[in-house]
């Protein structure tokens, strides 16, 4: 398969699909009902009540919409990455990474709301990297801000994201106060709105706005799983030595946004630090960035067997975590 997908075939798109498909099977066979966890914010809840009266019965709906999420989530990054030249040459390998690397815990083929803003932030990433030639950063920026401020709607931790404004501005731009308020200004004017709408309503007494509380992530996997995060680890790994390698042949933007997707997984290892609820879901905002650099450890090596292996070892993981460790 990554043979299959180096390649820049307009026909991968489809593949990838059935490719996905095939991957997250038993999310279709054994759905779940998402649950509201205490830090997911009201626009998730939100969400939640208005498909339970509609999808009723029918379980399998909601992997259906979750799937849809992870596909064109796969896409659309894939097509950043090809856009912004990050790699060596346009493929698809980044999108079949996205799939693959979240096939292998269950908890990442659920509806939840950090999967539902990783649409939002990989919208974030791609407009933060093209901040080095826009022509008109200040409105970029405030629909930037405006983007993670939606986010936190949905999942609240996710506030940590405008560190990537932060720094992304000074990796990118030379400063300009007006660009930093901008950024600023967007994050902001979600809870305006909000405020007032709260304030008309007059559901002021008693409403409370979202916290954060500072604790040390625990989950619980089993012994498969576990082995797969090992090799996640060990491929995301080798795919940022080949990065470093190529790195001062790239363009200085390409170069600059390679520094962003780093930063990307920082902020979103960071996140479970900030999360009041110990559930593995929470950690599928690093599948982002991780699947940049597997898709890098699949394009660069010369010899064809090393990603190979490296990619039927997953696959193999994926049907032992999703058949055998039930």
């Amino acid at each position: 398969m990554t043979g299959t997908f180096k390649a820049n075939n307009p026909y991968n798109t489809f593949l990838l699909l059935v490719y996905g498909i095939l991957l997250k099977l038993p999310m279709f066979l054994h759905p779940a009902v998402p649950k509201e966890q205490l830090v997911d914010g009201f626009l998730y809840k939100e969400l939640l009540k208005w498909l339970y009266p509609v999808i009723g019965g029918i379980p399998v709906v909601y992997s259906i919409i979750a799937y849809l999420l992870l596909y064109t989530q796969a896409i659309s990054f894939n097509k950043m990455m090809n856009e912004l030249k990050l790699m060596q040459k346009p493929n698809y390998l980044t999108g079949m990474s996205y799939l693959l690397v979240t096939s292998l815990f269950t908890e990442w083929n659920h509806l939840s709301a950090p999967l539902v803003i990783n649409t939002l932030l990989i919208w974030v990433l791609e407009k933060m990297c093209g901040l080095y030639n826009d022509a008109n950063p200040k409105r970029s920026l405030f629909n930037i801000g405006i983007a993670i401020g939606i986010a936190t709607f949905f999942y609240f931790p996710s506030l940590a994201f405008a560190a990537l404004v932060v720094f992304g501005l000074a990796l990118t731009r030379p400063f300009k106060l007006a660009e930093w308020l901008m950024g600023l200004l967007g994050i902001i004017t979600p809870y305006y709105f909000l405020l007032a709408i709260v304030f008309l309503t007059d559901k002021w007494k008693g409403y409370k706005l979202p916290g954060i509380a500072v604790t040390s992530p625990l989950f619980s996997q089993t012994n498969w799983a576990y082995a797969a995060i090992i090799i996640v680890l060990i491929t995301a790994i080798t795919g940022f030595i080949y990065v470093q390698q190529n790195f001062r042949r790239q363009l200085i933007q390409s170069r600059k946004s390679w520094n962003l997707v780093f930063l990307y997984l920082l902020v979103a290892l960071f996140i479970p630090f900030i999360n009041a609820t110990h559930t593995f879901e929470y950690w599928i905002l690093c599948a982002v960035p991780l699947s940049a650099l597997l898709g890098a450890a699949f394009l660069y090596p010369s010899r064809k067997t090393f990603p190979l292996i490296l990619h039927w070892l997953m696959v193999a993981f994926v049907i032992a975590t999703s058949y055998f460790a039930r």
